[in-house]
């Protein structure tokens, strides 16, 4: 196996801290503080209020198989690959449906495409990134 350079570990730390970070994320929606709800501006609010349950089971998805898909990434299997492309659909159908289903376009406007695509952009580049390092044999 082709030793990995220093990059790869910086990529798949970050990518392991990013992800964990998204799980903390999903973990705080699943059971809102009602004060916290109540401090956030009326559309804000209303995103919330009109997201449908089985959002949660996308969001999660992206989540953890991202986490697992660091990692691999991490542990060097090229399993991290099938991982981190179910994490980029499950992100792609969270943001469609997010902004499909909720008035979410409305409440941040143009300005919060910015975290959706980042997020989205993200996940795209780590499957990228997996694919890359299988084909120049750093995954094993």
């Amino acid at each position: 196996m082709t030793a990995v350079p220093t990059f790869y570990r910086v990529i798949a730390i970050v990518a392991f801290a990013w992800n964990l970070t998204g799980v903390t994320m999903f973990l705080l929606q699943l059971d809102p503080d009602p004060a916290r709800l109540a401090a956030l501006p009326p559309e804000q609010q209303a995103v919330y209020a009109a997201m449908p349950p089985w959002l949660d089971l996308f969001y999660g998805l992206a989540v953890f198989t991202g986490l697992l898909g660091a990692i691999g990434l991490l542990l060097r299997r090229r399993w991290a690959i099938a991982l981190f492309a179910v994490s980029l659909a499950a992100v792609l159908v969270q943001m469609i449906a997010i902004y499909a289903l909720t008035p979410a376009w409305s409440a941040s406007g143009a300005g919060g495409l910015v975290m959706t695509l980042l997020i989205t952009g993200i996940a795209a580049f780590l499957l990228w990134y997996a694919r890359r390092a299988s084909a120049r044999g750093w995954l094993r």
